[in-house]
């Protein structure tokens, strides 16, 4: 199941448990994790990307061992809400990894900017920014999904 829908997503997980955020970007996979009462969500290792076969076997392999009930995948749009090639290519990597669980596409403008903001503001080096971003956008996508979820 793929939807953009917080309440078909949440009616898809009746009792709950962990989710797993992603930031797709074209050289790595941001990830974070939350707990299964959907409160917080924490950054998780990142997944360097190669070929499509090796980063769903990274990727099952997390969800396995975190024991993850369901997916919230960054949908990149253009500021003014429509798709972009990335829109599509996001949703044909959904597609490929919907058998590892339920996927909730989620809106991720500007949540790298406001990551990098915060590391900007907290005096963190260039490279030590380039090394996290990815996971800590994941983790803010999946702390404003989960705060979506949690609310109705």
């Amino acid at each position: 199941m793929i939807t953009l829908a917080a309440a078909e997503f949440r009616e898809a997980l009746p009792n709950g448990g962990r989710l797993i955020g992603l930031d797709l970007g074209t050289k790595t996979l941001g990830t974070a994790l939350c707990d299964a009462g959907w409160t917080f969500a924490s950054p998780a290792p990142l997944i360097k990307r190669r070929k499509f076969t090796q980063d769903k076997a990274a990727l099952a392999d997390l969800i396995a061992a975190q024991q993850v009930a369901g997916i919230i995948l960054g949908l990149p749009l253009n500021l003014d809400g429509s798709e972009s090639p990335r829109s599509q290519s996001t949703r044909a990597f959904a597609r490929n990894v919907t058998d590892l669980g339920p996927i909730l596409l989620w809106d991720e403008r500007w949540s790298t900017v406001a990551v990098e903001r915060v590391m900007i503001e907290q005096d963190m080096s260039r490279a030590k920014r380039a090394e996290r971003i990815d996971s800590l956008a994941a983790a803010h996508i999946l702390q404003a999904a989960i705060d979506a979820l949690t609310q109705g």
